[in-house]
């Protein structure tokens, strides 16, 4: 009540229901942010600068029949399947509905034809074996939740995910993996990780992604 939201698409037109686009909020409401401390320009540029006339704070989203709207993720953390953009979190969502999995993260790797294709790092549970039938299970549950474009192109099954202090999955440090980039700047991590803690947790999970290319 009182917050006029919407979804829209990259034009800023409102979408149907059932299509993902980008969540905005097209008039002020009691509680919004108002700025940022000692820098207005970055505020404007930040929350209003896409969508001129709407707040948008950078999320993916979807409505339904029914007005409520899904939050799929971040919009910088979307992958682009032939031309269909699929949130990671709708990914990693269905697939942590999976009784052997602990934790998991997904991110887009190039792909020649599709452009990006989805790929996921899964933590099993204590006492869980990985194997291929696992493997298939986990893709036919996706496929299943969120629909057969969502297949999944691989499934690496790891100890453990890089993450800040808060908790947070690092992305951006498993996409460079899976690119085979650098790590790059890291200094807009988030702050509760230190630069030295992020390259340690680059490092052991690339040496571990390593490890496991190397068995298969």
């Amino acid at each position: 009540p009182g917050i006029d939201a919407d979804v829209v698409d990259d034009n800023g037109k409102p979408v149907p229901p059932g299509q993902r686009g980008y969540l905005v909020i097209k008039k002020p409401w009691p509680g919004m942010l108002l700025t940022i401390w000692k820098d207005p320009d970055r505020y404007v540029k930040t929350y209003w600068s896409k969508f001129p006339g709407m707040f948008y704070a950078g999320d993916y989203a979807v409505k339904d029949e029914e007005g409520y709207f899904w939050i799929l993720g971040r919009a910088d953390e979307v992958i682009k399947v032939a031309g269909h953009r699929l949130g990671t979190y709708e990914l990693e969502s269905a697939l942590i509905q999976h009784p052997a999995v602990a934790e998991a993260a997904v991110v887009g790797a190039p792909d020649p034809v599709k452009g990006e294709v989805p790929v996921a790092y899964v933590v099993l549970k204590q006492g869980v074996q990985p194997t291929e039938q696992l493997k298939a299970e986990l893709n036919n549950m996706v496929r299943e939740l969120v629909g057969p474009i969502a297949t999944l192109a691989n499934i690496f099954f790891v100890t453990k995910l890089p993450k800040t202090r808060s908790g947070k999955i690092m992305r951006r440090l498993i996409k460079a993996v899976v690119t085979g980039q650098p790590l790059g700047d890291v200094t807009t991590l988030e702050d509760e990780a230190s630069v030295e803690e992020v390259k340690k947790a680059y490092e052991e999970f690339k040496a571990e992604i390593e490890k496991l290319g190397k068995q298969g």
